[in-house]
């Protein structure tokens, strides 16, 4: 059995790794091929390109990319034609994989969408690309089964968010959170994103918040989770010129300090967090870590995606809480003012933050269900294997057929 995968974003790559474990485990004879990352890599796939590399945002980004994304996409498809791949299973990252899709599809490979896009929030006249081109979607949220059924695509299953498998399983560097929580002050962890462009554009408004709550609470530290070295060096530099420039103004300089491949350790140990929007809310959700979540990008981004953006939240655990338990602020301007009002009320008023705490805990309880992971590679080697024949199933865009109910459900309780 031959599956290729492709997968675009950090997160990605590590869900796709965890994929490939799971797959294994229930088919040893499996082989993997695709686009993707470091994850994908040790977890003994063949990647053809690193295309976590290319983790962009927004239009001219894919723009100025947009030669080697075709060139990625025609190297696709003639893996497809030559080496027939039993199945192609997509990791997020819409946009391109879209592309793929396509692409399979036209060679008659069966497509899976693992952590598909969210389309109700954004972009729901794409699910007509859906019902040509994906075979199968493992839903992540309780209510996207539903939302496809009610626009005439059936094969969609809830699995589960895989991220719960991940956090389920990993290991804490003890020493490191030890260290941290003898200091004995209150400490804010600044979690600036996964992306470059994220960075660029978060974490001045991120440090300067930093510099205005020190004015008020000085006893406060911060710490800046960096995804890779990399990451580190180019924060380092964005904070050098954000903080002088909030030093013109008058503002105070912060106890702060920036780490590498310390996000876990530093989300367990903090006290409130200031993040950019994306799938770590789910691991602030899961330490019930009083959050306020910040998604800058320019005033021409804002005007042009705000007539697609359909969901009442941009937070997946707000969404998941049909409820703002993380302050959100999708926005192009400095609300530096709003993060420190937030902090200040969690940190100066325990009965507050008690509140929020317990309110992320109930919503852990119900929403973190592990097991995603394995729910999906059963329901991708269902269908690859096919039904018994008297099976009730539903059939996608190609001919073979799955029954969901061999699939379990974590969404039907």
């Amino acid at each position: 059995m031959k599956i290729f995968i492709s997968a675009g974003e950090p997160s990605g790559d590590l869900h796709a790794a965890n994929l490939i474990h799971a797959i294994r485990e229930r088919a040893p004879d499996a082989e993997f091929v695709g686009f993707g990352g470091p994850k994908m890599t040790e977890a003994g796939a063949t990647l053809l390109y690193p295309l976590v590399n290319l983790a962009i945002m927004w239009f001219l980004s894919v723009f100025l990319n947009i030669a080697t994304f075709l060139r990625l996409l025609a190297q696709a498809d003639r893996y497809f034609r030559d080496e027939k791949p039993d199945a192609v299973v997509l990791v997020d990252y819409p946009g391109f994989n879209w592309w793929i899709a396509r692409k399979a599809h036209a060679r008659g490979v069966p497509v899976f969408y693992f952590v598909p896009p969210q389309l109700w929030a954004w972009a729901g006249w794409r699910v007509e690309k859906v019902r040509r081109f994906v075979d199968m979607v493992l839903c992540s949220l309780p209510f996207e089964p539903a939302w496809y059924r009610e626009r005439g695509y059936p094969n969609a299953v809830h699995v589960g968010h895989p991220y719960f498998d991940e956090l389920c399983e990993r290991d804490l560097d003890e020493k490191f959170t030890t260290s941290q929580e003898a200091l004995g002050r209150p400490l804010l962890a600044i979690l600036p994103g996964s992306r470059t462009l994220e960075l660029k554009r978060n974490l001045p408004i991120l440090a300067r918040a930093a510099a205005k709550l020190t004015r008020s609470r000085p006893d406060v530290r911060f710490a800046v989770a960096c995804l890779h070295e990399k990451h580190r060096t180019l924060s380092e530099s964005i904070l050098a010129d954000a903080l002088a420039d909030a030093a013109v103004d008058g503002l105070p300089s912060p106890d702060l300090e920036v780490f590498a491949g310390r996000t876990p350790e530093l989300i367990r140990v903090a006290d409130v967090a200031w993040s950019v929007s994306g799938s770590v809310s789910l691991e602030l959700m899961m330490e019930a870590l009083p959050t306020v979540i910040l998604y800058k990008v320019r005033p021409i981004d804002l005007v042009i995606a705000r007539p697609f953006i359909k969901a009442k939240y941009i937070t997946l655990v707000n969404l998941l809480a049909d409820s703002e338990l993380m302050p959100e602020y999708l926005t192009s301007k400095d609300v530096s003012d709003d993060l420190v009002g937030h902090a200040e009320k969690w940190l100066g008023d325990p009965e507050a933050m008690a509140r929020t705490t317990a309110d992320l805990a109930a919503l852990r309880y119900t929403a973190a269900r592990p097991g995603a992971t394995s729910r999906a590679a059963e329901a991708i080697l269902a269908r690859l294997r096919g039904p018994a024949p008297d099976d009730a199933a539903y059939r996608g865009p190609h001919s073979r057929a799955v029954s969901l109910e061999s699939v379990e459900d974590p969404g039907a309780a």
